[in-house]
């Protein structure tokens, strides 16, 4: 049986390559160049041609190439198969420091230092301890709680919010919409690593934002569609929000007429926060294809009620 490579914006070429370096017999079609249409076992993709997955009747599997499943979901001409979200330790380790990267900067004052380097100022700004800086991460999954963990090691105090009950040692937990207010509250920076759903979008808006105390950052490395990019402008234009990190947002590439390019309080990013590894995910393909093929559980199955 073969497997589907399918890509509408993610080079074939290292992963490919990779796979076939492991295991030298894979019988790997990469899309369009499909062959006989009934011999496709597994479909590993990103971003695939909406509508082409129902054209390959012994489909077994389809694995996502990314953590968020969001865009494969938006096609509902997927077929009713199980599927796979990518989990491995080089996308989770490249969140981590995205994440530990932003946050020590406006913890350590880093803008405003920098600001006071370009004026020629000699500003000694000074850091609360760590314990004093509230940290909360919205999404806690594999990668929202890495975060946390690297996070408390060095001493942060640091809350979580999900949408289903989550515990963690170090970690106070809130949960659900009764939960977010306080969550925020608490919050001197905050940092979004959700998964886009349709109770997540657009979720980061004037009301949440008004809920975090004045002075706040915001680091979004989960989906721009989160943000209603129009009240992040504003809260950082009052002053309410003191500076924002972003790596995604709602168009992509970001239009060169948008205010993020040359906000004095905006750090943006081109969607690299993390990519996909080659190395580390060709092994949990391979292994997720031969657990399949064994009629052993599948990890990492998205629930397609929630969209993660």
């Amino acid at each position: 049986m073969a497997v589907l490579y399918s890509s509408l914006s993610m080079p074939a070429d290292d992963l490919c390559a990779t796979l076939f370096k492991r295991d030298p017999a894979l019988d790997l079609r990469i899309w369009p160049d499909t062959g006989p249409v009934e011999e496709i076992e597994f479909a590993l993709v990103w971003r695939p041609q909406p509508g082409d997955l129902v054209r390959y009747p012994n489909l077994k599997a389809i694995f996502c190439l990314g953590a968020g499943v969001d865009a494969l979901l938006m096609d509902k001409t997927i077929p009713d198969l199980p599927i796979v979200r990518l989990v491995d330790r080089a996308l989770t380790a490249g969140i981590t420091e995205y994440v530990l990267l932003h946050v020590l900067r406006y913890h350590r004052h880093m803008p405003a230092l920098e600001a006071a380097q370009r004026a020629r100022e000699w500003s000694e700004l000074r850091a609360p301890a760590p314990w004093d800086r509230r940290i909360g991460i919205m999404g806690f999954g594999v990668l929202g709680g890495d975060a946390a963990d690297k996070l408390v090691s060095m001493g942060f105090t640091v809350a979580a919010w999900s949408r289903s009950a989550k515990s963690r040692p170090g970690v106070e937990c809130f949960t659900g919409p009764e939960g977010l207010r306080p969550f925020l509250a608490r919050t001197d920076i905050l940092v979004c690593l959700l998964p886009l759903t349709a109770d997540t979008e657009g979720i980061v808006n004037a009301r949440t934002l008004a809920m975090l105390p004045k002075g706040a950052c915001f680091i979004n490395a989960g989906r721009g569609a989160e943000v209603v990019e129009e009240d992040l402008l504003a809260a950082l234009d009052s002053g309410h929000l003191a500076y924002a990190t972003l790596d995604v947002f709602r168009t992509e590439p970001l239009p060169p007429e948008s205010r993020f390019w040359t906000h004095p309080k905006v750090t943006m990013t081109p969607h690299n926060a993390s990519d996909t590894n080659a190395e580390s995910a060709a092994a949990g393909l391979l292994q997720g294809m031969a657990d399949a093929r064994a009629g052993r559980p599948l990890k990492n199955l998205i629930d397609r009620q929630r969209g993660y």
